[in-house]
């Protein structure tokens, strides 16, 4: 049982070390998907309020 307990640890430790290492790397994924969020909704944001309106005025007979 201590040697499992041992391995188990061992692995642990391994895979703590190697999410560590990693933080850069998300850090720079969640950077660029904020980024073409923004992108995709600077383009789309007036298509979409126009279509938005449009519905708005169709249910409500303005």
């Amino acid at each position: 049982m201590q040697r499992f307990a041992a391995r188990l640890r061992g692995t642990w430790d391994d895979l703590a070390a190697d999410e560590r290492g990693d933080v850069p790397g998300w850090v720079l994924i969640t950077l660029m998907t904020a980024g073409l969020v923004v992108v995709i909704w600077a383009m789309a944001g007036p298509a979409l309020a126009e279509l938005f309106e449009q519905a708005i005025s169709r249910v409500s007979g303005l």
